[in-house]
């Protein structure tokens, strides 16, 4: 068995090395090594109408969980980069919260475009909005916001889903565009064309915002 994955880092394959022997350090560093791009991956994913109710370090112990119980599977055979493997088991998990706690409600109808379909719960144009326009807004500023996350919701809802799952991945999950590529099965020259269009359409849409002054350096 030899768990060295040319696509992981020297550092990676070290501590694989050493998790494969059986340390228990190797495999916790390699976990905390990949924190907090999986809590940033998980907040991002996570359905707004369990936020509150589910936070995403509870998330992380699950994906942790998992993720010991079949890193020898992983250590025999290694397919993909170690943090896109833990990056899906995130995403099972993520399905499988939803699917328990909201049910039937996951196929609700909604007003915003999905960004992703696929082993990952969806993403959708609302949650992009959220995160373009910040959550500090003060009570003065409130009615501006809403009125800029509505056109911007409308706005991103016309933009080509793959270029709006690219701008998810490498802006706001900070997947490099290698791993961004992989994950949605395309060429990186494809995946750097397409983030660099979303980011040229997104700069667009931000400065028709009414307040675009607060976001032009989104």
């Amino acid at each position: 068995m030899t768990p060295i994955d040319l696509e992981n880092s020297s550092v990676t394959n070290r501590l694989l090395l050493g998790a494969a022997d059986g340390d228990r350090e190797s495999l916790g560093a390699l976990l905390t090594r990949h924190e907090d791009r999986l809590r940033r991956m998980v907040a991002f994913r996570l359905d707004p109408r369990l936020q509150g109710r589910i936070a995403p370090e509870d998330v992380l112990q699950e994906v942790y969980l998992t993720a010991s119980e079949h890193l020898i599977d992983y250590l025999g055979r290694p397919a993909m980069p170690f943090f896109l493997w833990l990056r899906g088991i995130a995403g099972h998990k993520l399905l499988e919260l939803h699917r328990s706690h909201l049910g039937a409600r996951m196929r609700d109808v909604r007003r915003e475009v999905s960004l992703h379909r696929g082993a990952l719960p969806d993403a959708t144009s609302a949650a992009l909005a959220a995160q373009l326009l910040g959550h500090h807004t003060r009570p003065s500023e409130a009615a501006v916001r809403a009125e800029a996350k509505i056109r911007l919701q409308e706005a991103l809802n016309g933009m080509d889903p793959l270029d709006r799952e690219v701008l998810a991945l490498r802006h706001f999950e900070q997947l490099t565009n290698a791993e961004a590529a992989r994950v949605l099965q395309i060429k990186e020259a494809a995946a750097g064309k397409r983030y660099l269009r979303a980011l040229g359409r997104l700069r667009e849409i931000l400065s028709q915002l009414p307040g675009a002054s607060d976001h032009d350096d989104s």
